[in-house]
Parts: C-alpha cells; structure tokens; sequence
C-alpha cells in the first residue's frame, strides 16, 4: 500500500495488484502482533508529514465523533 500525498494535501491511497487480490480473497488484512506495531509507528510518521503540508485552514480543522466526512 502506497500513500501518495499532493502538494494541496490531498491524498491517494493505492493497493498493489497482490494487496487487492489478498483483500477480495480473504476480505481482510491481518497483520501480526510485530507487523501491527510497525505499520502503527509508520502511520505515525506518515501523519506527522501529512500534516506539515496542509494550509493552515486544514491545520486547525477539528474532527468530532459526529463529524461527516465527505469523500470525492
């Protein structure tokens, strides 16, 4: 799975042919106790950069557990 973040902060998400075939056959990803522990601190390094790139506007935007998120 690859991230790719535009300059406007926006940002694609894409699967490897192998990844989407894995998710359509078995319905999930399971990552072990190792991996998951991992694949957080790399989400977490992943945040920090996107968030460097937001405009400010995007910067202080709060979500709530209300909050609707739209999607293009």
């Amino acid at each position: 799975m690859k991230f790719k973040q535009y300059p406007n902060g926006s940002c694609d998400i894409e699967f490897s042919v192998k990844e989407r075939w894995i998710i359509l056959k078995k319905g999930k990803i399971h990552l072990s106790d190792e991996a998951l522990r991992h694949f957080g601190n790399k989400l977490v390094e992943m945040v920090a950069i996107w968030n460097s790139k937001f405009n400010e506007d995007i910067k202080n935007k709060m979500t709530h557990s209300g909050t609707e998120i739209k999607t293009k």
